[in-house]
């Protein structure tokens, strides 16, 4: 701790110094607080102002991303220079200053003597916040049917009407891909679908299972662009009302259908293709073994299985982040594709071919930033100011995570071989 700090007295203490001193990597940006104090450098462009007692409360009780993210969206923490639409910039900033350092016995004696002891009592967390990991066992062990249930209610049950606000038209919640540098994000998102099909080998009279089928994007672009007959599943009943209600619109529901149900429970087999997108991140890392084994057995000899998922750019065990859990994917684990390659394989999986869409989904996410932007007061209108603000958070922090390769997009593509070895694959890719 800093001599200022140490030799200054209850009456004096102010936050800005205590902040100043104890951040483990330095200050990025201005930082003022409700007591006058301020810290970091006095021209820079992104500037946080901590506007009450209770944001200093979330601050002190959680130190790090949680209390940052709890008092970022009860607006007990304001970010100025940045749009809470799309806080990238700030994020740029801060993303890697959000640790403080630990302090010793008697500098933590000071600190909580100058600021006040009442600050040591946490207020009740913002209500967008899901319960914490160890609770979450009332709710059934981790990625039981019932508990991977609420967390998938948890992220998908938001809106219907705020998701089409920041995923646009196809609304697709998924890693899109980019044909050129100029392509807008439905160009990318039906690119993402067609490429899907291509690796699959797609032809009429089909039949593709579409397991997280999300609001049915997959299933309504396989069924109208290739003539295949498709069951999507999700455990979102919003997303289900959803897909059928497009699939009547559309005139597709007899191509395609789409049901309230987990994965495990579809009951068909015979497929001649399973598709993926955006899963794998909710099953546990524990669980791949059964999970590729079920998605093997559902497909015929020489079926295809198209798995895209998020991963780490290592193939450590990982569990998400205090803000990420708690706010946006409670219960997510991600690693590598080298451990998803791994467990298709011992699943009976013939890989043939992985890519990688990193830097995809950070375009993607910096369109759903400028969507949630443009659509901001509907969406506040839609879901309230703190819901929004989680979005516009996430959104911008994994773009960075994305651009720094912290985090990945990883498609896999699988076969089952027959009997006598036939994959199905011609002699070179054909997508």
């Amino acid at each position: 701790m800093s001599t200022a700090t140490r030799t200054t007295t209850r009456s004096t203490l102010k936050i800005g110094d205590v902040v100043a001193d104890l951040m483990l990597d330095g200050m990025a940006v201005r930082f003022t607080a409700y007591d006058g104090s301020s810290a970091g450098p006095e021209d820079a462009e992104i500037r946080l102002e901590l506007t009450s007692q209770r944001g200093l409360q979330y601050l002190v009780t959680a130190p790090g991303d949680l209390g940052l993210a709890r008092a970022y969206v009860a607006g007990d923490l304001l970010v100025h220079g940045a749009h809470p639409g799309n806080p990238y910039e700030a994020m740029q900033k801060i993303k890697d200053h959000t640790k403080f350092r630990t302090p010793s016995a008697a500098e933590l004696v000071t600190i909580v003597r100058g600021l006040g002891l009442s600050n040591l009592k946490p207020p009740p967390p913002p209500p967008q916040e899901h319960l914490p990991r160890w609770r979450r066992v009332m709710e059934g062990l981790r990625h039981s049917m019932v508990r991977d249930a609420e967390a998938i209610h948890h992220h998908y049950d938001v809106s219907n009407a705020f998701y089409e606000m920041v995923l646009g038209p196809s609304m697709a919640y998924t890693c899109a891909v980019y044909p050129h540098e100029g392509a807008t994000l439905e160009e990318a998102q039906f690119e993402k679908f067609d490429l899907v099909a291509r690796k699959l080998g797609l032809e009429p009279g089909m039949r593709l299972l579409d397991v997280g089928c999300g609001w049915g994007g997959m299933a309504r672009h396989a069924a109208k662009e290739y003539g295949v007959q498709v069951l999507g599943v999700t455990l979102s009943q919003e997303q289900a009302s959803y897909a059928r209600e497009m699939l009547d619109r559309e005139g597709l529901a007899d191509l395609a259908e789409v049901r309230h149900l987990d994965y495990r429970h579809v009951p068909e087999g015979d497929f001649d293709a399973v598709s993926s997108i955006g899963l794998t991140e909710h099953i546990g890392i524990r669980n791949y073994p059964s999970y590729f084994s079920f998605l093997h057995d559902k497909l015929k000899p020489g079926g295809r299985l198209l798995n895209h998922c998020i991963t780490r750019h290592h193939n450590r065990l990982e569990q998400t982040g205090a803000f990420i859990d708690r706010y946006v994917f409670p219960d997510g684990e991600l690693t590598g594709s080298g451990t998803i390659i791994a467990a298709a394989e011992n699943a009976g999986f013939e890989v043939m071919h992985s890519e990688n869409l990193r830097v995809h989904y950070a375009r993607t996410l910096a369109h759903w930033n400028d969507n949630l932007v443009a659509n901001w007061d509907a969406a506040v209108e839609e879901v309230g100011i703190g819901t929004a603000r989680v979005w516009g958070l996430y959104m911008a922090a994994c773009r960075v995570g994305f651009e720094r390769n912290e985090v990945q997009l990883v498609q896999v593509l699988g076969a089952k071989v027959d009997a006598d070895g036939h994959d199905g694959f011609p002699l070179r890719p054909s997508w």
